[in-house]
């Protein structure tokens, strides 16, 4: 009688270390891939964004420019685009959480805004392939390499703010133009850096809120530590509030409120001034 159980728990952990070796070798696997530009990718992140930097001029070619009508249904787009580094102004940070009911899962990025006119978005993004779902476990495996996406607000602020409607949040970041113009230096040379060396996206240590956080706190009097705000991006906004670096002089749920910018990007979807109508009257 004693001989069934023996077996039994022989068999259970028999394939208790069957399951554990093969965990540990799709790891060890996974951990032996290199990042590659060379894979199918989904159309919206096939394109990689081209940097040149050169004294007070950056050059981007591939800037996206797609016009999105549904999630699924939109045109291609891409554009050359020559900024001044002079004519910086401004640089904000953007907030979209996914999810309603908790705000912790989130993606977060950067725009600048610049004397003639010009706005470009800067989002860090995991890369995926053309049949690919996100996912944060895959994310922490190695499975999406790293993408700078730089492209026109009425793009990439426009699909999530039209497309998606999901809620996003304008913020204007307190910064001087040089310490903007640092911070949009610093990125571009990221992106321009994947273009030959590329790299794993990480959910944990290489997202879109840890590539911020790195060149901010170049620039930042008072460094940020990475926590439980950087890993749940949705809450960045309560951490970049408390050291000083939302440009207001609001409580934070009433900035919140005035830097939601779903209805003005709605009625401004289309527009050829679409990042002006988007931004609140004098900014703060």
């Amino acid at each position: 009688m004693k001989t069934l159980p023996r077996l039994l728990r022989w068999t259970r952990n028999a394939l208790l270390c069957l399951i554990a070796a093969a965990a540990v070798g799709w790891a060890a696997l996974r951990l032996s891939t290199r990042p590659s530009h060379a894979r199918t990718w989904r159309t919206e992140q096939s394109v990689l964004p081209r940097v040149a930097v050169s004294d007070s001029i950056v050059t981007v070619r591939n800037v996206r420019d797609f016009t999105f009508r549904s999630p699924t249904d939109f045109t291609p787009g891409y554009r050359d685009r020559r900024y001044d580094l002079n004519k910086i102004e401004r640089v904000w940070f953007v907030l979209s959480p996914f999810n309603p009911d908790w705000r912790g899962p989130a993606h977060s990025f950067l725009s600048f805004s610049f004397s003639d006119s010009q706005y470009v978005s800067v989002s860090v993004e995991a890369r995926r392939e053309a049949d690919e779902e996100y996912s944060v476990w895959k994310g922490a495996l190695r499975q999406y390499e790293l993408m700078y996406v730089i492209g026109e607000e009425r793009d990439v602020i426009g699909l999530r703010a039209v497309t998606w409607n999901d809620p996003v949040y304008l913020f204007p970041v307190r910064a001087t133009p040089a310490q903007a113009r640092a911070l949009f230096v610093a990125m571009m040379r990221r992106a321009q850096a994947l273009e030959s060396r590329p790299d794993f996206y990480n959910t944990f240590t290489n997202n879109c809120t840890t590539n911020i956080l790195d060149p901010v706190n170049q620039i930042a009097s008072r460094r940020i530590p990475f926590g439980i705000d950087i890993l749940l991006p949705g809450y960045s906004d309560e951490l970049a509030y408390e050291h000083g670096l939302i440009d207001t002089d609001l409580p934070l749920e009433q900035a919140r409120e005035r830097f939601r910018i779903n209805a003005r990007a709605q009625a401004a979807a289309g527009k050829p001034d679409f990042s002006a109508r988007i931004r609140v009257a004098g900014g703060r």
